[in-house]
Parts: C-alpha cells; structure tokens; sequence
C-alpha cells in the first residue's frame, strides 16, 4: 500500500455535534433576541409544516442583483391556527444560578383542548390570587415569559387532537411591567400570527429534522467509499481508522450512528404572504402527504427542516440580515402562487 496523503479534508461539519436524536419533537427556544418595537408582542409563534410550492414575486430587496425584476422563488407553507395562552411565568437572574422561575399564573384551559391530563398539579386554577402574587416580584423581575398551546384540530390536515405547548418570550419593549400587563390581558385569550410578524420580515425557523435511523459513516459523514475491487479487507463501507486507544478519543472521526431527528435552526426565512384563508393556496386535492388547509397560514421562502405535520417554531430574527436593518419589512408583490403541490 501507499503511504497515505498528508493532508485529508474533513468529513462533515463538526459544528453540529454530537449527533444524537432531538429530546423532544417541539423544540425549545435556546436564545431570544432582544428588539425594540414600540409595543409589547409575543417574540415566537408555533405551527405545522404542510409542504412545498413555488411563487413568482418581483424582487424588492434594493442591493439585490434582481432587484426590481421577475424571480421565481420556492416557498414552504405553515399552516398556523390561532394558539391560546394558558399560562403567565416569571423569571429573575442570578449570576450564580443563572435565570430561575419567581412564580406562575395558569388559567383554565376550555374543554375542546383536552389538556386537563397534561397540566401540572397546581391545585385549584385560581388565577387571580396567583397573579398578585406574582406582581410583588415585579422589581426583581427580568424576563416575562407565556404559555401558549396550539389548536390541532382546527389544522386541516392534522388527525391529531392533543394540543402542542411552548413557552415564548414577550418583548418589543424594556419595561418589565408593560409587559406583564398585556401577558396578564393574553390569558386564556386567542393570539393569531399576524398579530406577532409581518408580511415581508425575515424569521428563523426551529424545527427537528427527518429521522433517518441508525447509518454508516457514508450516509452519515459523506466519508469516501473504498474500490470493492481491492484495498479494503473487512468491508468497502466501513469506518476511515480507529478511535484512538481508548473508547471516546477521537471524536473528530467519523463514526456510524443516529442520522437525522435532530434539532436545528434556520436564519433568516423571509415572510411573503400571511392569510386566513388557506383555501385559497391549496392545490385541487390537498396538499402532499397533508391534505388541506383550513385555518391562518404562512409562507416562507425557501425550504425548512423537518418532514410534512412536524411542528414548526418560528421567532423574530436574532441576526436579522443586512437590508432588514436598512428598510424594515418590505411587502413583497407576489404575481402568482403555484397551486401544484411539491414534495
């Protein structure tokens, strides 16, 4: 045998491990970007991947190099039903404990939900008690933060009856009591996505990825497959050397095992269209895999992870691009809008 290359490319992006299968199917939000709109609003909203289609819009974007021309872009549609806060929380920060909860306030959620089995034993809902006593840490306060689940049944192509819970970060404003006053006047009320993000705005989309199982080091890593025909003794497909000498060292090589299911974030999925009908964007049939769609919806640009009926967080931009910081939230002028369903 040769000897072997001095210089080998690396296999894979090592940014994203360990690659182990998510926790949990509805992610939780790790970071919160800080804003400043002028009113408090909910900073994240939760909905349903229903598949793909493409639209036909003249590009607005000044510094883009189409800027004012026809260009086809590939959307995702997101069907998003109004969700229902439930319940108020606050947290205070401690540089030695980090954030930690002062208290919660839950309300009693309608019948049509059927959440009683999955709500905490918090005695009796009594949600007004609770929400004086929160007010007494209001001082020592630095985070207000919301309880929202989802509203499966109203998402046409969802058999699914038990509702999705998350909990969002409120902000737009500084003022910790401002915003616990319009997390007090949410409780137990109805919040749709156009109340939250705007037509033309950039968002990042957080979801778990399609679960492809256990792989090898090929599917996994893109590692090189060895000629069949010589050079290799023990398999043409197997790992590129050893660990090390002990279990865990090494860690850069490449290795076979959970492929896909993970959780991941894109940045920066522009909004081109919000609507309540989603009628009117269904393809003759339903989409792919879906069926239709009944309820609010909302279309992003390009492709998000995650398979059809995955649930789907979207949150403000926490590094919105460049051009958002120049001109805001440009409403795009869309032509037309495939009604043929994609995969």
């Amino acid at each position: 045998m040769g000897a072997r290359k001095k210089h080998a490319p690396k296999r894979g992006s090592l940014g994203f491990s360990p690659r182990k299968r998510a926790s949990r199917l509805v992610p939780r939000i790790k970071s919160w970007p800080n804003i400043n709109l002028g009113k408090p609003s909910l900073l994240a909203f939760l909905g349903y991947k229903v598949g793909m289609s493409h639209v036909y819009i003249i590009d607005d974007i000044p510094e883009s190099p189409t800027s004012g021309r026809e260009i086809f872009v590939p959307v995702t549609i997101i069907e998003a039903p109004p969700v229902i806060v439930l319940a108020l929380r606050l947290y205070a920060y401690d540089p030695n404990r980090g954030y930690y909860t002062l208290g919660e306030a839950w309300v009693e959620p309608p019948e049509y939900l059927e959440l009683h089995r999955r709500i905490p034993t918090l005695g009796s809902f009594n949600t007004e008690a609770r929400l004086r006593e929160l007010e007494k840490n209001l001082d020592i306060a630095r985070d207000v933060r919301v309880l929202i689940a989802t509203q499966p049944k109203l998402a046409g192509g969802l058999s699914k009856k038990t509702p999705d819970i998350l909990e969002v970060k409120v902000g737009g404003v500084n003022d910790i009591r401002v915003l616990y006053e319009y997390a007090t006047s949410k409780l137990g009320k109805e919040v749709s996505i156009s109340e939250i993000f705007q037509v033309g705005q950039p968002v990042d989309v957080i979801s778990v990825t399609k679960g492809k199982g256990f792989q090898g080091v090929i599917k996994r890593w893109g590692v090189k497959e060895l000629p069949r025909w010589h050079k290799h003794r023990k398999g043409s497909r197997s790992g590129p050397g050893t660990r090390g000498s002990t279990a865990g060292s090494w860690w850069e090589i490449p290795q076979p095992g959970q492929t896909g299911f993970h959780r991941r974030t894109d940045y920066n999925k522009r909004i081109l269209l919000i609507g309540e009908d989603g009628y009117s964007i269904t393809p003759s049939g339903g989409f792919l895999h879906y069926g239709m769609v009944n309820s609010h919806y909302a279309i992003l640009a390009g492709s998000i992870p995650g398979p059809t009926k995955r649930p789907i967080v979207i949150r403000w931009p926490i590094r919105p691009p460049s051009w958002y910081l120049r001109h805001g939230a440009l409403k795009p002028k869309i032509l037309y809008v495939s009604l043929e369903s994609k995969q």
